[in-house]
């Protein structure tokens, strides 16, 4: 149960699933269709789609790269949060967006697993969310030659962890995408 009382709503966080980000991304297409079908709910339930968009040097704003995958088309009415740094609450007005529609638990989705969506699991039980991980709706590219494990235990220590993290009077969680309910708390 979120720490922030007045804030009863549950939100899809969709967090950088852009064209270069998930270009060499592990089970890239499954990733991105659990994410397409979570989306399609939270739209049918009224559940906020919270789009999140990194930009940098390596991928400038209006690029190709930049550009968010085919399959996922954010409306006109849902939220687009530009970020610079790797917790999506850093330097944004995401705390802003939600606070607006009520939101203290979060449905986390995404890429990159090992650096963005990390940070913003944090960031969110810092700033006194629930933040639930969608186990098999984010991921991560091959970063083992720079020392990392394999894609594929990168997501799975992630998805381990994380349904352990709690902080005073909030929590993380980690469910399947068959399994979210946005009528529910994190659990």
């Amino acid at each position: 149960m979120t720490s922030l009382s007045d804030r009863p709503n549950t939100a899809l966080l969709v967090i950088d699933v852009q064209n270069d980000v998930v270009a060499a991304a592990h089970d890239r297409d499954g990733v991105i269709a659990n994410i397409t079908a979570l989306v399609d709910m939270a739209r049918v339930v009224g559940a906020p789609v919270i789009w999140v968009q990194h930009s940098d040097e390596g991928l400038p704003v209006d690029s190709d790269g930049w550009q968010y995958v085919a399959q996922l088309t954010p409306q006109d009415s849902e939220p687009l949060i530009h970020k610079r740094f790797g917790d999506s609450f850093e330097d944004t007005d995401l705390e802003t967006v939600l606070a607006e529609r009520r939101v203290g638990h979060l449905f986390v989705t995404g890429a990159q697993t090992d650096a963005c969506i990390r940070s913003t699991l944090h960031g969110a039980i810092v700033r006194g969310y629930d933040a639930t991980l969608v186990k098999d709706a984010h991921t991560t590219q091959d970063q083992s030659e720079w020392g990392a494990p394999p894609p594929e235990q990168v997501i799975a220590h992630t998805n381990l962890y994380w349904q352990y993290q709690s902080a005073p009077g909030r929590r993380g969680g980690v469910v399947p995408a068959d399994s979210v309910d946005f009528g529910v708390t994190a659990g």
